[in-house]
């Protein structure tokens, strides 16, 4: 059970192409936004879709492979863990921030061809 303490599984499609950045000690990061949605009727009976998005984070290998095959509308399975971290902006206001760190990731779905 220790394994669960902080644990995510995601399959949603990117909501951009991933953002890739490599840090000055040449760690690659990768950076990329996964909607997933969840349909329902309401006490109408209509159905009703809501999207939720998430903010992902991929380090070294997962970031190599998410930048060699993710693009804007792939779909994709992610299992990582709930990251919350804080940063003081310009202005002085303390932001806040949750991401998922993406620890693997499947691509899904058919490849398009061009």
């Amino acid at each position: 059970m220790y394994a669960l303490k902080n644990k995510v599984q995601l399959i949603g499609n990117l909501g951009n192409a991933p953002e890739v950045r490599n840090t000055e000690s040449g760690k690659k990061l990768v950076r990329f936004s996964v909607a997933t949605n969840e349909s329902y009727r309401n006490a109408k009976g209509e159905k009703v879709t809501e999207t939720q998005w998430h903010n992902l984070i991929a380090w070294g290998s997962v970031a190599e492979i998410a930048e060699k095959f993710l693009q804007k509308g792939t779909e994709v399975a992610i299992e990582g863990k709930l990251v919350n971290r804080n940063y003081t902006d310009k202005e002085g206001n303390k932001k806040y921030i949750t991401e998922i760190q993406v620890n693997e990731l499947l691509l899904l779905g058919s490849k398009k061809v061009a």
